[in-house]
């Protein structure tokens, strides 16, 4: 049973750094597209970044040059590493995965990717 854990949320001020961690069982995190998603109270769940198999990466406008998605095969473990971080990075953080080689775009995964975490809270202040 694939099973997706994610931590690392907390409260920061704005202009501060987190680092998300996914930790995958029953799933190869360097063979397949990975991806974090977002969900701020009262708005639909929206892509951040994802990475394929070969280490090509995709962000979100608002995200770009701020936060960087890695993984590492030997830990199998999906990473964000967020900086400069601004109050509207406010939300709930999901790591998603597809038995894919290559991710589809954001909006077709946030609709059907495969495996979804529980989500950790990511609270940015001003």
């Amino acid at each position: 049973q694939v099973q997706l854990v994610e931590s690392g949320g907390g409260s920061v001020q704005a202009g501060g750094s987190l680092r998300l961690s996914c930790a995958a069982s029953e799933f190869r995190v360097s063979n397949n597209c990975m991806g974090w998603f977002r969900q701020a109270p009262g708005k639909e769940r929206e892509g951040v970044a994802t990475i394929d198999s070969d280490g090509s990466t995709s962000y979100a406008d608002s995200v770009k040059g701020r936060f960087t998605i890695s993984k590492d095969g030997a830990k199998n473990t999906l990473y964000l590493q967020m900086n400069s971080l601004k109050p509207e990075d406010t939300a709930m953080y999901y790591c998603a995965a597809d038995p894919w080689l290559y991710c589809a775009t954001m909006p077709k995964m946030v609709r059907s990717a495969d495996y979804w975490g529980q989500g950790t809270q990511v609270t940015v202040s001003s």
